[in-house]
């Protein structure tokens, strides 16, 4: 298969992979249909009816492009948030503006902390700009703030990526901890503080605005996707000092906000009773979850995300077999890439027809690999 021949030798040096195999690919690839898709953390109870009422308002103005300094969305985002719009940056959703920020910060070859086995998809943006991964296994299902720390001043890291509540085992830390932190950090590391779980997790967990607000070196991350249910229409924002928020107009695409994204991002923010009544579908869905994990022998963690994390007891590869065998059912799942993280499997919440097949199949598919 040819190729043209001048791409940048990092290009060239890249693997055409992406982060996530989708449900989509996985229906093609193994020639089944996905009856409950409970994997990628997508919020299966969908935006409320205003949203739908606001995209359906705005379609007529499609032949629009959308407005390229996002006014409207980022002064809506800084009322609520209590905040000046010159703190906020738009970008078509929590992994375009991580793409941003590695872009921003990382030449070829520096150093970038991590967890390993946190958010891929952050893993695959620093690949694209050539630098140069530094992991730190996670210690008790958590993500180790002191060996984050340790190995971001022994590396001299412009960079650190801390996710909480953290994709893919659902734990969380205090806000004291995670303030305490980012201010431990060296002014010359950027902290990504990806916050896509923000709304599900408890109180206790997610610093308060003003207590990083005035930290140039900390960018939080935020989304649409998650619990207010818009994950097909990317939108996410980041938080931070005007100046650092600023710094993302030097590069994004400044045409790459959908319209009718933009109109549904600023309904569901406005109809915040509608968010209240979601989270509570999605903690008592993750009670579901549970349940049913117990029921069959298995041991939920506990979460803050929309999502359960289950361990399954063993390894990696009787993971991968639960994983499998659901998907000949039609459930679809997935499961963290790395040991020991891998002995678990996680399930999104999502509507009971979906719990119930979940219910229904997985005894089966235990059954089945257990012989």
């Amino acid at each position: 298969m040819s190729a043209f021949s001048r791409f940048t030798p990092l290009a060239s040096a890249l693997p055409s992979t992406v982060p996530f195999v989708g449900p989509e690919a996985i229906e093609r690839q193994r020639g089944l249909a996905v009856s409950a898709r409970i994997g990628a953390n997508e919020n299966g109870f969908g935006p409320a009816a205003s949203v739908f009422a606001a995209m359906r308002e705005e379609a007529g103005n499609i032949w629009k492009y959308n407005d390229p300094e996002n006014f409207a969305l980022r002064e809506a985002l800084a009322a609520h948030l209590g905040i000046s719009a010159a703190n906020i940056a738009i970008g078509s959703g929590i992994d375009e503006l991580l793409g941003q920020i590695v872009r921003l910060v990382i030449e070829p070859g520096a150093p970038v902390v991590t967890s390993l086995g946190a958010y891929p998809t952050f893993n695959f943006h620093v690949a694209g700009f050539g630098g140069r991964l530094v992991t730190v296994p996670y210690a008790n299902d958590r993500e180790d703030l002191e060996g984050l720390l340790d190995a971001v001043k022994r590396e001299n890291a412009p960079l650190v990526y801390f996710a909480n509540p953290d994709n893919p085992m659902g734990s969380w830390w205090d806000a004291d901890s995670i303030v305490a932190f980012a201010r431990a950090l060296p002014e010359t590391t950027l902290m990504v503080l990806d916050e896509a779980y923000s709304e599900t997790g408890p109180a206790g967990s997610l610093p308060s605005i003003s207590s990083l607000i005035e930290l140039p070196n900390v960018v939080r991350t935020r989304t649409f996707s998650k619990a207010y249910g818009l994950a097909g229409s990317r939108t996410g924002y980041a938080i931070s000092t005007a100046g650092t928020a600023q710094a993302f107009d030097k590069i994004r695409n400044h045409f790459g906000m959908n319209r009718l994204a933009t109109a549904a991002a600023l309904a569901a923010l406005k109809d915040q009773a509608y968010l209240v009544e979601v989270v509570g579908k999605i903690h008592a869905g993750r009670e579901r979850i549970g349940g049913i994990a117990r029921a069959n022998g298995l041991q939920p963690l506990p979460s803050a995300t929309n999502f359960v994390a289950i361990d399954a007891g063993r390894d990696g590869a009787y993971a991968r077999a639960i994983v499998d065998g659901l998907m000949e059912h039609g459930v679809f799942i997935r499961m963290p890439g790395v040991a020991p993280l891998n002995r678990c499997i996680r399930v999104s919440v999502g509507p009971e027809t979906d719990m119930a097949l979940l219910e229904e199949t997985l005894p089966q598919v235990l059954k089945q690999i257990r012989r």
